[in-house]
């Protein structure tokens, strides 16, 4: 290819030098005009456009593009094809697809990967060697008539990783419906259904179903869990509960003009009410991940010095049970209203910033990232009390047990050189089957139940509850309430013991509110948990009380657990502030 490319350019070159002689030769040619004082006037010389600047016409535009596409051909045309086909965002394709040599597309290369890669120090790139091993994963495991990497469980492995469970039934058969599909006996085509507790930029508990209806291994993912019913089409076969009960028909699956072809259920219209974040969560998936707030990433890749004024915050973590190996981490972040800029239109103050974490563990690689922006929005009018106030953020994450480093940015948005930056080490606990342990104790500022449609969902949601947590602004700061607040707490209780012959628990909970000034307790009580949640080891205590009768002061929660089963021990405090 190169040698060709020689030969061209060499005959261009020797086209140009007989035309520059031929032109020279024409220009020394004697006129036959008459001379003046022994010099030979000629014709005057045009001066010849340049052929680089002339406007380039349609035709020569379309052969321009034939040419690119020519030129995309082998390895760089395997690459964008092939090797980074789910992960390529769109920019970053039409980028590529307009460069013009060799040298700029290798360098493009390089530079993709820089950019994903979790350690930038490191000589090795941690996100390339893993992106390639699951291509060749996916070409061993999924290939059905063409490459793993073209079928759907390809693309999502290759972009998402391995499942954190795989519901996997490759020979179809008979299947008992859950309630939310209708309930009933049905068979199916083979399918699988990949759980993902944690999918960034997408969200929590993440369901992905594949159907094979071709009944030849190519499973292709689908939003439709009708799909996978082989006897949907079959009258009287396959029937719904509410169908074999006489309240519905078969043929009204079809009727509804849904995303979905399920029998009615008792809980079909909740289901109906979810296909907008089926589309949603498709959507998502089929995209590549991109990074909002990339300006602000350079400030966690790099110990670039922060130029302004200080946008300082605080942030709260805690640790919630989920299973043996997922503990829930919630963060909360707490920034003073005086310190974020307003811009005021049309009679209503914005103050808008923007957040970007990321959580990376021993070995550099990023297990969680979150970038949201947080506005607070005022009349005018209202703005200087509004300055007084506190905003928060949650962001909740599943992690393994372990040590993680958090890195947290924020930006002032109407103030650009306000940033804030927030670095910690984050040990998230084991909690075993076998000892007596608890969540962290929570002091809220708010605590209320939840609709049951937004049971483990939301911003400020764990289990049932709406929390916002109080955090306190600095290092061994109590958090304060006003008297004429409610002192709300929240924590949970794990692995009581359970007596084998009533199967009922036996533990005592001790409750005590300690003034710290005098050293002596002002309210303390004390409940069985065969009382509340007799047959559970786990329960969960959320307790509010009022503070009106309390003196302003210093003040301490002390919680006390008694296992009488297993014979175990725990306790936990918080200091707060009455003013």
């Amino acid at each position: 290819m190169k040698s060709s490319r020689r030969f061209v350019s060499g005959m261009a070159l020797m086209f140009l030098l007989t035309m520059g002689v031929g032109i020279l030769a024409a220009q020394q040619t004697p006129a036959s005009s008459p001379q003046t004082d022994g010099v030979t006037k000629g014709p005057p010389i045009t001066e010849q456009p340049d052929p680089l600047k002339r406007p380039v016409t349609d035709k020569e535009k379309i052969a321009q593009q034939k040419a690119l596409r020519q030129e995309l051909k082998g390895e760089y045309k395997k690459w964008v094809d092939e090797d980074v086909r789910w992960i390529i965002t769109d920019q970053e394709l039409q980028a590529f697809k307009s460069l013009g040599n060799d040298e700029e597309r290798d360098q493009f290369i390089e530079n993709f990967w820089l950019r994903r890669n979790p350690n930038p120090d490191s000589p090795e790139n941690e996100y390339r060697e893993e992106h390639y091993a699951r291509i060749a994963y996916a070409n061993e495991h999924f290939a059905a008539g063409k490459p793993g990497w073209k079928t759907d469980r390809g693309h999502i492995y290759i972009a998402y990783g391995k499942a954190d469970s795989i519901d996997s039934h490759p020979s179809g058969g008979s299947y008992e419906r859950p309630m939310d599909e209708g309930g009933g006996n049905t068979s199916t085509f083979p399918f699988e259904i990949w759980h993902y507790r944690y999918l960034e930029g997408i969200g929590d508990n993440i369901d992905i179903e594949f159907v094979d209806t071709c009944m030849c291994g190519d499973y292709h993912m689908t939003i439709d869990r009708s799909e996978k019913d082989a006897l949907k089409h079959t009258p009287g076969a396959g029937q719904t509960l509410y169908e074999q009960m006489g309240m519905a028909k078969q043929a009204d699956r079809f009727s509804g003009g849904g995303l979905e072809q399920l029998g009615k259920g008792p809980m079909s219209e909740q289901q109906q009410s979810k296909q907008f974040d089926r589309l949603d969560m498709f959507a998502k998936l089929m995209a590549p991940p991109v990074i909002k707030f990339k300006d602000m990433e350079e400030f966690m890749t790099t110990s670039k010095i922060l130029t302004g004024p200080p946008f300082l915050f605080d942030v709260r973590t805690d640790y919630v049970k989920v299973t043996n190996d997922t503990v829930l981490v919630p963060l909360t972040l707490q920034i003073k209203n005086s310190d974020i800029t307003f811009v005021t239109k049309d009679g209503v103050s914005t103050g808008t910033v923007n957040i970007l974490g990321r959580v990376t563990n021993l070995n550099h690689r990023v297990m969680q990232t979150f970038e949201d922006p947080v506005s607070v929005q005022v009349p005018s009018e209202l703005l200087a009390r509004k300055r007084n106030d506190l905003s928060v953020y949650w962001q909740s994450m599943p992690l393994r047990p372990g040590l993680y480093k958090v890195d947290i940015v924020i930006k002032d948005v109407n103030n650009p050189d306000h940033i804030g930056r927030w670095e910690r080490s984050l040990n998230v606990p084991r909690f075993d089957d076998d000892r007596l342990a608890s969540s962290s104790l929570i002091l809220a500022g708010q605590m209320e139940r939840v609709p049951s449609r937004d049971i483990g969902a939301g911003r400020f949601v764990i289990g049932d509850t709406h929390i916002v947590p109080r955090v306190s602004t600095g290092v061994a700061v109590p958090v304060t309430y006003h008297r004429a607040q409610n002192l709300n707490f929240w924590m949970q209780v794990y692995n009581l013991g359970i007596d084998e012959k009533s199967k009922q628990n036996g533990a005592t909970i001790e409750y005590q509110i300690l003034d710290l000034a005098t050293n002596k307790a002002i309210l303390q009580t004390q409940e069985l948990t065969s009382k509340t949640n007799p047959n559970s080891d786990q329960i969960t205590i959320e307790k509010s009380l009022p503070l009106a009768s309390l003196q302003p002061g210093k003040y301490q929660v002390n919680i006390k657990v008694n296992d009488g089963i297993t014979k175990q021990q725990i306790a936990e405090s918080a200091p707060f502030i009455v003013d």
